[in-house]
């Protein structure tokens, strides 16, 4: 679905349904250099099962007209507005890495209408290091296999998404080359990873952001994670008073262990009881 939002044109998929804003919505928010299509699983049994889905693509990424916006608050505020421009009421908030932390400021701008939210692969803070950040300015390719490897925890997860024996590694590589591509191509040479990768590494407001949020909230963790390790987000689940749910992945979760997520999304949306680890 595309939308005019403040002059240029944004995307969400909605799972395959029509966008309906008088469905409970949940927002899906995609990490640096990626788009909707990480959350195909989630996305599509969310809208298929009483839900309206806006899994988004950021501006700059995959089918949002760019420019990237180059902080976590700009984009919070972008998702706001997106909500405001389809008029939904009300929105659960689920956000991966990057998207966990634009999640967060954005629960914390909508206040009571946040009724969810849901950080996968989170930390705080999420710093990048030194050197992958100047590599993903200077050599954007060499950066993307860098982190291509650190964010993985195997080969081929059983069962990955979007099938058993998916190349979990080239498909990530693939995503990331398009995302690379596609905007360097149209933005003069800019490197869409530094943006992205400077935004995690700046963002320095999620105590602020905590004391605002109105609504329950749970981390889903992958215990292999070597980008946000388990234990950098012990502080925002104290902030928070959120409750953690961890699984066997690396950090692309959603492709490592696409039931594992989507079930921890599933019964925290529903309120149902699930035993949190």
């Amino acid at each position: 679905m595309k939308i005019d939002l403040q002059g240029r044109s944004a995307y969400a998929y909605t799972g395959g349904r029509p966008f309906d804003a008088a469905l409970p919505c949940v927002v899906l928010v995609h990490g640096a250099l990626n788009d909707h299509s990480v959350w195909g699983l989630q996305s599509r049994y969310l809208a298929h099962h009483g839900h309206s889905v806006l899994a988004v693509d950021l501006p700059g990424h995959g089918r949002s007209e760019g420019p990237a916006l180059s902080s976590v608050e700009a984009m919070a505020d972008w998702l706001v507005a997106l909500l405001d421009a389809l008029a939904v009421p009300r929105a659960a908030i689920v956000g991966h890495s990057m998207g966990s932390l634009i999640g967060l400021e954005t629960a914390a701008r909508l206040g009571e209408r946040a009724t969810r939210l849901v950080m996968v692969g989170t930390a705080y803070p999420m710093t990048v290091s030194p050197t992958l950040l100047d590599t993903s300015r200077d050599d954007p390719p060499r950066a993307m296999a860098m982190d291509n490897v650190f964010a993985h925890s195997t080969l081929a997860a059983k069962p990955s998404a979007p099938g058993p024996g998916t190349w979990l590694h080239g498909a990530a590589m693939a995503l990331k080359r398009r995302m690379q591509g596609n905007y360097a191509a149209r933005h003069g040479g800019a490197s869409l990873f530094h943006i992205d990768f400077s935004a995690c590494n700046a963002y320095a407001g999620a105590e602020a952001a905590a004391a605002r949020v109105r609504c329950p909230a749970r981390l889903v963790l992958g215990t292999k994670d070597q980008m946000t390790q388990p234990r950098m987000a012990a502080g925002l689940a104290q902030l928070l008073k959120a409750d953690t749910i961890r699984l066997p992945a690396g950090h692309s979760l959603m492709t490592e262990a696409p039931d594992g997520v989507l079930n921890a999304i599933w019964t925290f949306l529903a309120n149902k009881t699930e035993a949190a680890a």
